[in-house]
Parts: C-alpha cells; sequence; structure tokens
C-alpha cells in the first residue's frame, strides 16, 4: 500500500480524488492515521452536502463517525489508480532486486522510479510530473 507520506504529497501537489467505492483512505488524525477506511456502499458512502462530498459512515462501522469531509482523508489510491493517472507517460512496471521499477516517458529519455511498494514507485513517478 502507498505510504502515508506519499500520499500526503500527492494531495499537496493537487492530485484530485473523486471517492468511489473500493477507494481507500485513511482520516488525517493522530489518532486515527493507522486504520485504513474503504469507501463501500455497505459502511461508507459519498454524500453531498452543501455541494461538498462528504464521506459518510453508516451505522454499521464500530464507532459512530457521521461523516469526514474530505480534507480531513487521505486518499490512498490503489496500484491501478496510480497508473491510471501517469495515462500515456506509463511505460513499465518491473521487478528490481527489493522492490519495484516505473518507467516513464519523459523528455529528453524514458525515466525510472524505485520503491519497495509498487503503489510508491507508481507515486514518485506520478510526483515527477506535478
Amino acid at each position: 500500500m502507498i505510504s502515508v507520506d506519499l500520499a500526503r504529497r500527492l494531495v499537496a501537489e493537487g492530485v484530485l480524488w473523486e471517492p468511489r467505492p473500493g477507494d481507500r483512505f485513511m482520516i488525517d488524525q493522530p489518532t486515527l492515521v493507522d486504520d485504513v477506511f474503504w469507501i463501500s456502499e455497505l459502511t461508507i458512502d459519498v454524500h453531498t452536502y452543501h455541494g461538498q462530498p462528504l464521506l459518510g459512515f453508516n451505522g454499521t462501522t464500530e464507532w459512530a463517525l457521521d461523516s469526514v469531509t474530505l480534507d480531513k482523508a487521505v486518499w490512498l489510491p490503489r496500484e491501478d489508480q496510480l497508473r491510471e493517472l501517469l495515462g500515456h507517460r506509463f511505460v513499465a512496471l518491473s521487478r528490481v532486486d527489493g522492490g519495484w521499477r516505473v518507467t516513464v516517458a519523459a523528455a529528453p529519455g524514458d525515466r525510472d522510479f524505485d520503491a519497495a511498494d509498487v503503489e510508491d514507485a507508481y507515486a514518485l513517478a506520478l510526483l515527477s510530473f506535478t
């Protein structure tokens, strides 16, 4: 899974999140930073209130959060979502010692980004274009 630090950097660099079922996120509060949540119509779904998307926690969750605004949540994108964000710039994914390498097309030539976690390698590549 992508590191929280890289996920925060994506937000800081303006990568937008449109929450959908299956998305992972964490709530950026010290007591909740280690908890990962998934959007599901059964437990957490997306609502709009006064034009602002909210992550609504339904009554089946263990603790009673009603909703959280997106500015309090940090999206933890999956490999496929990061690859989609790279779009046509994505060239290859390969295994390297100790992890993964994502290769992207960039001027003047291809660039490689290595990380122990595949999603971190994709995030580093994506951040090079922001």
